[in-house]
């Protein structure tokens, strides 16, 4: 039995040489055929764990977010803000510094402002829907619903720009969650009466 680093996934392997391409030769100057080149990996290789080199980036997001759809799909619980807080929360258990933490930090050197951009857009899209839609399933109006997805979506893609700019790794991203979660959901004042 070998002790040190376990063996990288193909996966693992293109993500890394897609990020090292993306350094030297910036994202729109990459390639697939650049990236499958330096992971030493078949073009279908690459897209049995990719749809697009953009993907690379957001992989490890997108599994979250699909879980966090199905979760709360499947919750019939009472307490739906409660219900999407934890769920939201847990989308910081265990996220380890990846593509896109790297991609943050470098972006203007990667040539990525844009792509994070348009791709970060679709992400918050993706979480707002489903929190919308949670919400409403309980019973909260639509704009309501729309209005507090927007606001969650938003936090969780500010929390993950912080913890990526911060040094991602060296503070758990539940951290930085739990910060932009409860700026989503601000206490607001009573409004005065007469």
């Amino acid at each position: 039995m070998s002790t040190g680093r376990p063996r990288a996934t193909s996966r693992d392997v293109i993500a890394e040489a897609a990020c090292e391409l993306f350094l030297e030769q910036g994202f729109e100057g990459t390639t697939v055929a650049d990236i499958t080149r330096r992971a030493g990996v078949s073009r279908s290789s690459f897209f049995n764990y990719f749809t697009s080199k953009s993907d690379v980036l957001w992989a490890g997001l997108d599994e979250r977010v699909a879980a966090l759809a199905t979760r709360l799909a499947a919750d019939e619980g009472a307490d739906a803000s409660a219900s999407v807080a934890a769920s939201l929360a847990s989308l910081g258990d265990d996220f380890a510094p990846d593509s896109l933490a790297l991609a943050v930090v470098n972006a203007a050197a990667m040539g990525l402002d844009d792509e994070l951009e348009r791709e970060g857009g679709l992400r918050r899209s993706r979480i707002a829907a489903t929190v919308a839609a949670r919400l409403e399933a309980a019973g909260s109006d639509p704009i309501t619903a729309e209005v507090a997805g927007a606001a969650h979506a938003g936090a969780v893609l500010a929390a993950i720009g912080a913890w990526a700019r911060a040094g991602a790794g060296r503070a758990p991203l539940g951290e930085f969650l739990g910060v932009a979660l409860a700026a989503a959901t601000p206490t607001l004042p009573r409004a005065a009466t007469r």
